[in-house]
């Protein structure tokens, strides 16, 4: 897709654009986000198998703005039946894949705006060409386990709580479910176990620059929700809600 400006590209269409995908990750996401097991695990996968759900944003100097990421999966379409989240959607297009089921539902990954662009309304783009890719490929199903991007800012609060939360225009408070709203989507319900990174204490004090000296709940810089500590099983594990949104392809 093109305008006077920007383009973009698949990774299909340009395969030697990913590390460049890598890029926009590496400075788009907190630390302890990137090590996801599930994410650690299958992320090299995405590029290999599905490099047309993958794709990027270009500006006129052919200069990476964003990325968006995403994977096929088999769905009835029934809401109840939908995967645990992020983790389990994940895992899902990947397993499918290796046996051999085809897929009828894409699911949303990631959508990375570089810091320098933010604020253009690229998301809003980004999200509408990834329901693009959905429909060109004659997929029935669009779904995102959403990450809501100020959730952060309330991470006491109940991720149910704060999506109920609607400005005075009567749009979602929240910046990203607003996006994924104004482009069709509407909120199934929270994934309470979206993703779950659990680790020793030792990796969760280097990736976060903090120290946990007893067990309990620390307030991690970008988390949803408190990071849970046992210092007797000398183990940290962050459990992260997302929210299902369902986009309406037509």
């Amino acid at each position: 897709m093109m305008d006077k400006k920007n383009t973009i590209v698949t990774l299909k269409e340009c395969p030697d654009l990913e590390d460049e995908f890598d890029k926009l990750h590496h400075i788009g996401w907190a630390k302890f986000m990137k090590e996801d097991p599930i994410g650690a695990k299958y992320w090299g996968n995405l590029y290999s198998w599905f490099p047309e759900f993958q794709y990027i944003l270009l500006n006129e100097e052919s200069t990476p703005m964003a990325c968006g990421n995403s994977i096929p999966f088999d769905w009835d379409g029934n809401e109840d039946n939908l995967p645990s989240g992020w983790d389990g959607v994940f895992e899902k297009g990947i397993l499918d894949y290796q046996d051999n089921i085809s897929p009828n539902s894409l699911s949303a990954l990631a959508i990375v705006i570089h810091p320098k662009f933010r604020g253009k309304g690229l998301s809003e783009l980004m999200v509408k060409e990834m329901k693009g890719l959905a429909i060109k490929n004659r997929i029935k199903n669009m779904v995102a386990p959403v990450r809501p991007s100020l959730k952060y800012k309330f991470p006491l609060i109940p991720m149910k709580e704060y999506i109920s939360w609607i400005r005075d225009d009567g749009f979602p408070f929240d910046p990203w479910i607003r996006t994924h709203y104004k482009t069709g989507a509407s909120i199934i319900k929270v994934a309470e176990r979206s993703m779950v990174i659990p680790a020793s204490i030792e990796m969760w004090e280097k990736w976060c620059g903090m120290k946990f000296p007893t067990s309990g709940s620390y307030i991690l810089n970008e988390g949803l929700v408190p990071l849970e500590v046992d210092k007797a099983a000398n183990k940290g594990v962050y459990i992260e809600p997302n929210v299902w949104m369902r986009h309406h392809l037509g």
